[in-house]
């Protein structure tokens, strides 16, 4: 992220919070030692996922050279009960537990909920920790419990409408490529450019196939372009079959491929399941049998 795109971020805090700057002036008197076991994290914080490594090295670093910043607090519970919950920081904190610090420097500020979901995203997006999915979880729970539409957003978090917008239409994706695109097995311009699939079992069978065969965002653009982007109607029902779904999607998850059971009125039927080369088809035979190929071929 460069400088300038960085700057932007956050650009409407000043009216939620004022200037924390000042406020941690020790001259002011604003920043305390605050018991670390007093401390509760934040419901708010929008990260899913810190990792070991990361975590470690910053302990390291804080050992060495001191917490150069303080953790951000907020009173909670009965007045003077010496309880606190996080607003900003929670990986400075997480990382002082582990050394053993029995207490932490602290800005103690009276902040609502919204400010505490805000100052969590800009943190962690002025850090590029997010992930696209946790992005959109947080702008999705400013828009859900807060009310706040999506230029409103952007004006809090410095993004761009368009860009509050196209991050947000990511959780319309079907679980199985939010799942790939959590892993980071798939990025979210391939992401993006399966939202014009309405098929959620041809989405994620491209997701997979996009992962096998390391497709680039143009050539997942133009798959998805070469599908139409229509859904293929079961040629034995008007309606699907909500039992016969939920066993497709069993048996997708488990095969890595997209897989289509069609029955009669009689109960009998097929189940189709499709291949992509020789590999993929070796690759299937070895799920179902337990047996790979060369051993019956060779």
């Amino acid at each position: 992220m460069t400088r300038g795109r960085r700057d932007r971020l956050g650009r409407g805090l000043g009216a939620l919070l004022g200037d924390l700057a000042a406020a941690r002036s020790p001259e002011g008197g604003e920043v305390r030692h605050v018991p670390v076991g007093g401390i509760a994290p934040s419901p708010y914080q929008p990260r899913r996922e810190m990792s070991e490594t990361e975590l470690e090295a910053l302990a390291q670093s804080i050992r060495e050279n001191g917490l150069l910043q303080p953790v951000v607090v907020r009173p909670v519970g009965e007045a003077g009960s010496g309880m606190w919950q996080l607003v900003a920081g929670e990986r400075r904190w997480r990382a002082v537990r582990r050394l053993g610090w029995q207490e932490i420097p602290a800005v103690v500020r009276e902040v609502d909920d919204r400010t505490m979901l805000v100052l969590a995203l800009v943190e962690n997006l002025q850090r590029e920790a997010l992930s696209p999915l946790e992005e959109a979880d947080g702008y999705r729970a400013l828009a859900d419990d807060f009310g706040l539409n999506q230029s409103a957003i952007a004006q809090l978090v410095g993004r761009d409408r368009s860009t509050v917008a196209n991050t947000l239409r990511l959780l319309k994706l079907p679980p199985s490529v939010r799942r790939l695109l959590a892993e980071g097995r798939l990025t979210p311009g391939h992401a993006r450019a399966l939202l014009a699939v309405d098929d959620p079992r041809r989405a994620g069978e491209l997701a997979r196939a996009a992962v096998r065969g390391d497709w680039s965002v143009r050539e997942m653009e133009a798959r998805v372009r070469r599908l139409g982007a229509k859904p293929k109607k079961n040629r034995n029902s008007s309606a699907p079959n909500p039992v016969l779904r939920a066993l497709e999607e069993e048996l997708r998850e488990a095969l890595g491929t997209r897989v289509s059971i069609a029955r009669d009125a009689a109960g009998r039927g097929r189940i189709e399941i499709p291949f992509y080369g020789d590999a993929d088809l070796e690759r299937l035979f070895a799920l179902l049998t337990g047996t790979e190929a060369s051993q019956v071929l060779g």
